[in-house]
């Protein structure tokens, strides 16, 4: 469904994207649909296998269940509690595996060998497509030129904006990784993809090696404009001021493109727009996030506004 833009109040003329509002909490619900819609009667009969750190398994869920389609959903057992509660709500099999997301991907993997589709969340022609529905509605609202700052995981939302934005001159892609799970700059740098140490991160939902034939580097070394990545601390100040001047809740991998707006890691160039991506997280995640402003004094206020460090 359509998601609302927003005025915010970071700098003049710049906007959310606000994809948090989805029926599942989060835009992965986009690329789920269109690749299931993709498969055939029979590749519906086999079924689906996903593996998430939770919104994609959310996205899939959602529309294997609207379209009857079996699915197994594995995340791994660190996966958010918030999205664990979500996904068992949801007619599917949901498997916990391993203590990281490629753990559980591998294992989706092996279980996709036996028949099933394995539909990955950024690895997947569909997949990218469906995230660039985010540019459609954008171009529906807004005249180019301007500026799209969205979160990096295993790229499929950044590489769908920028091959959309092919076709809109005037507009720019950012892409925006954590500071703790840099994959995709890293493989974009180094011309392949190659392991990155990962640390723990609010952005759970960003966290990650990535499979090693994934077409994502590649579509955003040739035409994303920039990548920057931000920090903890950056992503806390993101999520306390969206739900202080906004009333939103975003989890942290949904903050990440604001943060580095906040932050001054973007370099501004007229209209901009950070895509929100997900709200799905746990409360007492969320009460400490919030409470730490509180006991700090700031409540989201400290806002950057400095020339970015932005990295091709």
């Amino acid at each position: 469904m359509p998601s609302p833009l927003v005025a915010t109040s970071v700098a003049a003329d710049t906007w959310l994207k606000v994809d948090s509002w989805q029926p599942t909490g989060s835009f992965k619900v986009r690329g789920a649909l269109a690749a299931l819609s993709a498969l055939d009667e029979r590749a519906r009969a086999a079924g689906v296998v996903a593996a998430s750190a939770g919104n994609h398994g959310l996205g899939v869920a959602h529309g294997a269940t609207r379209l009857g389609i079996p699915a197994t959903i594995v995340v791994p057992r660190t996966a958010s509690a918030a999205k664990v509660a979500a996904l068992a709500e949801f007619a599917v099999e949901l498997v916990q595996h391993g203590d990281d997301y490629e753990a559980a991907e591998a294992h989706a993997i092996s279980l996709a060998a036996d028949g099933p589709a394995f539909i990955s969340p950024y690895n997947d022609p569909n997949v990218i497509a469906g995230q660039a529905t985010i540019g459609h509605e954008l171009s529906d609202e807004m005249t180019p030129p301007f500026t799209i700052v969205a979160p990096i995981g295993g790229g499929g939302l950044v590489a769908g904006l920028s091959l959309w934005a092919t076709t809109r001159p005037g507009v720019r892609v950012v892409g925006v990784e954590a500071d703790a799970s840099r994959a995709v700059s890293t493989a974009v740098a180094r011309g392949g993809i190659v392991p990155v140490p990962i640390a723990s991160t609010l952005a759970d939902g960003l966290a990650g090696n990535l499979e090693p034939d994934s077409i994502t580097p590649e579509i955003i070394a040739k035409y994303t404009q920039a990548l920057t990545s931000v920090s903890e601390a950056e992503i806390r100040d993101a999520m306390r001021f969206l739900a202080a001047r906004h009333g939103l809740v975003a989890e942290g991998s949904g903050a990440v493109a604001l943060a580095a707006l906040m932050a001054g890691k973007v370099e501004v160039q007229g209209p901009t727009v950070a895509v929100v991506t997900g709200r799905n997280i746990a409360l007492p995640i969320l009460a400490e996030v919030l409470a730490a402003a509180l006991e700090g004094g700031g409540g989201g206020r400290g806002i950057s506004r400095g020339p970015g460090g932005c990295r091709r």
